[in-house]
């Protein structure tokens, strides 16, 4: 059939309104370097700042109208003066570099039933993003030019990114409309509202991030918003209020919220807050949800991320693209995210065929905490629990907590109290040590009564171990205080096997005990591992030191890189945190004794799992410190969570832990080094100021480094 004028016209009319192209990156530096015009003066002319003329030169962004048009007005201009030798002088069109990456592995799909807020969209890390070459952009409005602005090329090293999310886990989101990601990516969001912006990363961003487990879920994408970035969506720059911080909220009547219900999405129980997220149902395999946290409204909590959101944008990015990589793409404070990085890796269904219909169906993924939540024996549960209320349980608690002990200042010797200095070790995320093999109850408790003790069955033993004398110049291993039990109590198992350990018969009055059992915090704890040690390791602390040099790289450690730094606090407060969140406790002021929380309706609202990683934490301390007391004749002065104070003869842990002839530390007791379990310094202060705060009744281990309190890990 043969072509008509008017077809013709249409076909190069289509093409005169295409964007203009440009050239590629390197070109552009070589023509503004032959005309001789600095970045600074070229931001001038463009209207815009001489970093977004850097990102034009190296890849990272493309501008878009009008200052496309006028940009590559400039280019072809400089083009027709300074060719390039042995090249036409016209421009080339712009090609993206491709990346020296290998293929990408696309992981299975799989869309189970939708689950409960606390565990439904389990999120999950991308790795490090490597520009693919040429990745297919997303469909855009008419009249309005591509927004994706990405890097040349990575190093070859860094993983693959997943092809369904080119633009890695996050973005940062300034008040230009400037959205940095990881590894220096910067997207044009040309979004004005809340909802504009949940539209265009779901459909145009390229951001989100892989699941961790082959059954669990696509993490969601998340945006961090800067102040200037929230005013500009109509948010408010500080969210005030008189309660809890991390009970702040927009009222329902705010304009914002009106809009997001209006335009038929949804926010989940905690509303509109520093971390909202906002979803509609699941059509099929498409999940549809943003996470979105707001600076300003202290979504970063200081503590766990110490100086981030004071940073630049680009730097933010940096932190919580490390963070996403290594641990989970954050959705909410660390401790949320170490609850929810445990349901990522251990996630509670699994597909299954059913053998009548041979349909598939989604079934309990063995190992998993299921997707029910699940009452805790009456002994494991806290006063207000309405399995204690209901049942008018009177018959005690467990009383698994970390270490607060001070030793009494009698018991002190005349050659320990001339000893002039004392020194403060602390371990290494001693609960994720504690959490590696650990063995815990995954069904509901079964009630027994006078039953044998089995040290392999975890649950909570009702036992009498008042009778085991110990050094007083130790704490007792059985209590968080450290005093002598004075009858029977409620005991994890760890407990009573450790008093096992140090050879006394132990004769069970009553148990609550688990059937179904497993290693469930074993993925959690690997990667948790991985994290902390990879993260240490570039900020110079590697495994390969000495313990003279590792005790020199840890002084200055945070000092090599302030976000690197930030990334180590996150990742030890998402250990401290997630344990701490298996008993969440009741909030606010409303709250009557007996009614059930919201942490409740979780699976992983566990507090005897919480009980057996604090019960093994403790039982590791004390078998330390006893063989402490056996090698060297040392007693401590006293202990609080994973840190221990000691009298020394010199400032350094070096002068006082015990080592072989060979040079390589003893076994059994406080070993220097940068893993889980190992210790560190804390601190050095002279002994002198260590006894007057235990004439006071104070604890030194809670100000060794210097005034800085001690947090307790179990909260």
């Amino acid at each position: 059939m043969a072509t008509t004028e008017e077809e013709l016209f249409a076909s190069v009319d289509a093409l005169l309104e295409e964007e203009p192209q440009l050239p590629p990156p390197a070109e552009r530096a070589r023509l503004r370097e032959a005309a001789g015009i600095t970045q600074a003066r070229l931001a001038q002319a463009l209207k815009t700042s001489t970093q977004t003329v850097k990102n034009y030169e190296n890849g990272r962004s493309e501008p878009k109208s009008p200052r496309l048009e006028a940009y590559q007005r400039l280019l072809k201009g400089w083009a027709a003066k300074y060719p390039a030798h042995g090249a036409p002088t016209a421009p080339a069109p712009a090609t993206a570099v491709p990346a020296a990456a290998p293929e990408p592995e696309v992981p299975e799909t799989f869309a189970g039933p939708a689950a409960s807020e606390a565990t439904s969209a389990a999120t999950a890390p991308v790795q490090a993003p490597v520009a693919p070459a040429a990745p297919e952009r997303p469909a855009r409005p008419a009249g309005r030019p591509a927004t994706s602005r990405r890097p040349a090329a990575k190093k070859a090293t860094a993983p693959a990114t997943d092809p369904r999310f080119p633009h890695g886990p996050l973005a940062v989101l300034d008040g230009d409309g400037s959205a940095y990601g990881v590894d220096g990516i910067v997207l044009d969001c040309p979004a004005t509202t809340v909802v504009e912006l949940v539209e265009w990363t779901l459909r145009e961003s390229g951001l989100g991030a892989p699941k961790l487990n082959r059954y669990g879920k696509d993490s969601d994408p998340l945006i961090v918003l800067t102040a200037a970035a929230a005013v500009k969506l109509g948010l408010p720059e500080r969210l005030e209020g008189h309660e809890q911080r991390r009970s702040l909220r927009l009222p329902e009547d705010h304009p914002v919220v009106k809009q997001v219900a209006k335009a038929k999405w949804q926010l989940t129980q905690r509303g509109f807050g520093p971390w909202a997220r906002i979803y509609r149902k699941a059509q099929g395999r498409d999940r549809q949800c943003v996470q979105l946290a707001i600076l300003s409204w202290d979504a970063l909590d200081e503590r766990s991320w110490p100086g981030v959101s004071e940073m630049a944008p680009a730097d933010i990015a940096r932190v919580l693209g490390v963070y996403a990589q290594r641990v989970i793409t954050p959705r909410g404070s660390t401790a949320v995210s170490g609850l929810e990085l445990m349901t990522a890796l251990r996630p509670p269904t699994k597909p299954e065929r059913d053998e009548e219909t041979g349909n598939w169906t989604s079934g309990h993924n063995p190992g998993s905490l299921g997707t029910e939540p699940m009452d805790p024996a009456p002994p494991e549960a806290t006063p207000e629990h309405p399995v204690v209320v209901q049942s008018g349980w009177s018959g005690g608690f467990l009383n698994e907590e970390a270490y607060q002990w001070v030793r009494s200042v009698d018991s002190l010797s005349d050659e320990e109290c001339l000893l002039p200095f004392a020194v403060g070790l602390d371990l290494n995320t001693a609960f994720l040590a504690a959490a590696a093999r650990l063995t815990v109850g995954l069904s509901a408790p079964d009630h027994f009564h006078a039953p044998k003790f089995n040290p392999k069955i975890p649950g909570s033993w009702l036992v009498d171990l008042s009778h085991i004398e110990l050094d007083p110049r130790l704490p007792s291993p059985f209590t968080p205080d450290g005093s002598r039990p004075t009858g029977p109590a409620w005991y994890q198992t760890h407990t009573v096997a450790y008093a096992q350990e140090l050879g006394y018969d132990v004769h069970p009055i009553e148990a609550y005990l688990r059937r179904e059992t497993g290693a469930y915090l074993d993925p959690w704890h690997d990667r948790l591992k991985n994290a902390y040690v990879d993260t240490l390791a570039d900020l110079g602390v590697t495994k390969d030191l000495d313990d003279r040099a590792f005790l020199a790289a840890m002084e200055q450690h945070k000092q090599v890189d302030p976000a690197l730094a930030a990334v180590l606090a996150a990742i030890k407060a998402t250990v401290k945190g997630g344990v701490g969140k298996l008993r969440e406790r009741p909030q606010g002021k409303h709250y009557k004794e007996g009614e059930r929380w919201p942490a409740l309706e979780r699976p992983t609202w566990r507090p005897d799992i919480r009980a057996a990683v604090i019960s093994k934490a403790r039982v590791n301390m004390h078998r330390k410190l006893l063989n402490m007391s056996r090698m060297t004749g040392l007693f401590p002065l006293a202990v609080l969570s994973d840190c221990v104070v000691y009298p020394s003869p010199g400032s350094s842990p070096l002068d006082f832990l015990p080592y072989a002839a060979s040079g390589k530390p003893q076994p059994g007791g406080f070993r220097l080094g940068p893993t889980p379990g190992l210790a560190k310094l804390e601190g050095v202060q002279p002994m002198l100021w260590a006894v007057e705060l235990m004439e006071k009744g104070l604890n030194p281990a809670r100000h060794i480094k210097g005034g800085d309190a001690v947090l307790d890990e179990g909260e």
